[in-house]
Parts: C-alpha cells; structure tokens; sequence
C-alpha cells in the first residue's frame, strides 16, 4: 500500500435543483478526481431537503446505484442518500470503492431544527464504527453527529474520517471548530463536504493530523494529496494510546 493518496472534498449548490440536475453535476465532478482517490460529497448533494417528494428521492437514489459502482471504479466515493426501507425513510450514507457498496448505514442523530426527526428514521449509534480499504481506517460522522463527543469515541483509532454535511450559515464556525478538533483529538485526517448553497456553510475542508486545514469556500473541488505516514508520525510525537 502507498503512502500517498488525494483526498477529495465536494462542493457545490444543489437545494432547489433537480435529482438529474445534481446527479449530473456530481458525475462530472467525480470523473475529474485521479484515481485511487477518496471523494466525499456533501449530505444529501441529490436531494437536498424535499421532505414532499421523499418517495421520489428514494425511487431516484435506487435507479442510480448501479451508476455509481460503475463511478467507483478505482476509486472511492462517499455520499448520503435518501432510501426507503419497508415504508420508512432513512438518510443513508453509502460508500461505494471499486464497483461495489462496502458500507451503508442510516443517520444516527437527527438535526431536530431541520424537523428530519419528523420524516426520517433515526439509525443507531452502533452503526457507526470503522471499516477498511485497502489498509485505511474509514469512519463517517454525518453533519449533526459531528457535535457528539460520544460518537467521537466510537471511532478512534480511524485513518480518515469523512463528514458529509448540510451546515447552515449561522453555524459556520461550528462546523470548521468542531471539524479540526476532530482531527487534532484523533489525529486523523478530515474530509468535510458541504454544500454551498446560499444559506449553507460551504467550510468543505481536508484537515490533518495536526490540524492543518485546508479549506476555499470559492471552489467545487478540493484536492489534497496526503501522506498516511503523516498520522503514525503526529501518534508518535504526541502518544494519547491511539
């Protein structure tokens, strides 16, 4: 396993766009990432929030999977979906790498000012654990669940941690304090995707071990090429029994 790999955090406007609209953007935009690469994309970049056309959400995302896979192909690729599961609603984070689904799992936590409590089924914290690819650690904390300290427990000892996220404006300093103290307090890398619309946050940022951020609110993608030895080098100098 090398060393190097780019990660790649997503950013762009998509909350009164359509389904085809957005997919057709975030296509695009992942065919331009390198291969072997790691592709975040912001919460629910298809839908957004349209809790009056959830069905046809859920009926989009599933035509599209397959698609997907195919866009995995050497490389990885990390977003939510909106999925109907036996008569329920959930927001689910998918990560698709090299053709296939390795990890889908449902929303833990629940932004009680977005109303999402009302229209979605809440998955459970146990869902939320570390997988692998290709030797890396991945853990995922979607938007809200970044501000649980508890969750931040669940996933120490990951290589990278990915945050899709749908951040308001208000809160912008939010999620760039929380999301680098992730980092510093694992000393992992950080991905953040946000969405740049105009009452969101944008904030999208790769953040590493020792808590560099790198971050620019103007663009569509943000490229980073980190080296793993980076997160052994940060354990080693500060020891905290990761």
């Amino acid at each position: 396993m090398t060393s190097k790999k780019t990660l790649v955090a997503l950013q762009f406007d998509y909350e009164n766009k359509s389904l085809e609209n957005n997919f057709k953007t975030l296509k695009r935009l992942i065919t331009l990432t390198p291969k072997e690469s790691i592709n975040l994309a912001p919460e629910l970049c298809l839908s957004g929030y349209k809790y009056d056309s959830l069905k046809e959400s859920a009926s989009f995302s599933n035509k599209i999977i397959p698609e997907l896979k195919k866009l995995s192909t050497c490389k990885t690729i990390a977003l939510t979906l909106i999925e109907e599961i036996d008569g329920n609603y959930f927001n689910n984070l998918k990560i698709f790498h090299n053709g296939d689904v390795i990890q889908s799992r449902p929303k833990a936590k629940l932004f009680p000012l977005g109303d999402e409590e009302k229209f979605f089924t809440t998955g459970t914290i146990n869902d939320i654990n570390t997988i692998e690819i290709d030797g890396i650690k991945i853990a995922t904390l979607i938007c809200f669940e970044l501000r649980f300290s508890e969750l931040w427990q669940k996933i120490l000892g990951a290589d990278i941690i990915l945050v899709p996220s749908f951040w308001g404006k208000l809160r912008k300093e939010h999620l760039k304090v929380l999301s680098q103290a992730l980092a510093v307090t694992n000393q992992a890398f950080v991905i953040v995707a946000n969405s740049s619309d105009e009452d969101m946050a944008s904030s999208s940022a790769i953040i590493t071990p020792f808590g560099n951020v790198y971050r620019d609110d103007s663009t569509f993608m943000l490229k980073h090429e980190i080296d793993l030895n980076e997160i052994k080098k940060m354990r080693k100098y500060i020891n905290i029994g990761l």
